[in-house]
């Protein structure tokens, strides 16, 4: 039997159908289209509309895909690992909430926090899983209701983010494909400049806070921009020195969608050309632990078998890495 490697066979997404364009946010805040555009890349996003909507109902259509396309029952799923910082609620864990909606009655689960580097935190922590022989179908699905914590009079933020779900099956592989190596890192002295500063124990809610819109993501971008610049463009390049990867053995750049020009940092410093770049931030905007899966879903018929992908994030907190995987269908 040769080494397991943890691949992915399957992937699926989600994306709400109302459409938040940069001319409705010149209505709600001082902004415009061109500015948006010009300094972010985004020129509309997605927001998940109705009463009593959280993010598992984006996550559990995206799972549904993938069960579908691989015609597996909900009780062969061992383990749900949702990547979230909008559970529905505090807890218990929207994974386990997922469980229950999917009928994944077999499978254990748990939310993972890693802001916008979450999915590829998930994605680390499911393929060990996989590796250790212990599980065989592991779901990691990276979700984000952003609608719910943005303050739409704030023009800071509101015109970055969107709602989203992407999920991903891994499973078992002999063949040396799927996740070949990750860089994780984490760097909690960035929380002041992007944050949510009330809603956890060190300030619970209180009519004080909620007056004072403290259950909102606040962000100094200035700060963010530069962190993520040098972070996100410093590991692609760390990942691909360790592997011996060159550009030209890079099929795809899979990078978090935060900002079209981090993304353009990015790829320069790989040596990758924008044609094998992933980008929808100007149809999604930032959906934060969604991002990648989403790209993942929206590439996936152009994926050949062998394809070298470098996944790459940078999250609040500060979170980032970087994932080399070799596609594995």
């Amino acid at each position: 039997m040769g080494k397991i490697t943890a691949a992915i066979t399957a992937v699926g997404g989600y994306i709400p159908d109302y459409i938040l364009t940069n001319k409705e946010l010149e209505k709600m805040v001082e902004t415009n289209d061109e500015w948006i555009r010009t300094r972010t890349g985004i020129e509309e996003r997605r927001i998940l509309k109705g009463e009593g909507k959280g993010s598992s109902d984006m996550a559990v259509p995206a799972i549904e895909e993938i069960l579908r396309k691989k015609n597996l029952d909900p009780k062969e799923i061992e383990c749900i690992i949702c990547c979230t910082v909008t559970p529905d609620m505090v807890f218990p864990a929207t994974a386990n909430i997922i469980s229950d909606k999917i009928g994944a009655t077999n499978a254990w689960g748990f939310d993972l926090s890693a802001a916008c580097s979450g999915f590829l935190y998930g994605l680390s922590t499911g393929s060990s899983f996989i590796e250790s022989g212990r599980y065989k179908k592991v779901i990691v699905v990276g979700v984000d209701k952003m609608s719910a914590i943005i303050d739409y009079t704030d023009r800071n933020t509101c015109i970055l983010f969107g709602d989203g779900a992407g999920a991903v099956l891994l499973e078992p592989n002999e063949e040396g494909l799927g996740i070949q190596d990750s860089i994780l890192k984490s760097d909690g002295s960035g929380r002041p400049y992007l944050h949510m500063k009330a809603g956890g124990s060190l300030k619970p809610a209180s009519i004080e806070t909620v007056t004072a819109k403290e259950h909102y993501a606040f962000q100094e971008g200035k700060t963010v921009f530069k962190f993520a610049v040098v972070g996100m463009a410093d590991v692609s390049a760390e990942i691909m020195e360790r592997n011996n990867l060159t550009a030209d053995d890079v099929a795809w750049l899979v990078p978090h969608q935060a900002n079209l020009r981090i993304i353009d940092a990015t790829a320069k410093r790989m040596g990758v050309s924008t044609d094998k770049v992933m980008i929808n931030i100007h149809k999604y905007g930032n959906t934060t632990s969604g991002t990648i899966p989403l790209c993942l879903w929206e590439w996936q018929n152009q994926l050949k078998k062998g394809d070298n992908l470098i996944l790459a994030a940078f999250g609040g907190g500060f979170t980032w890495g970087a994932t080399w995987i070799k596609w594995a269908y």
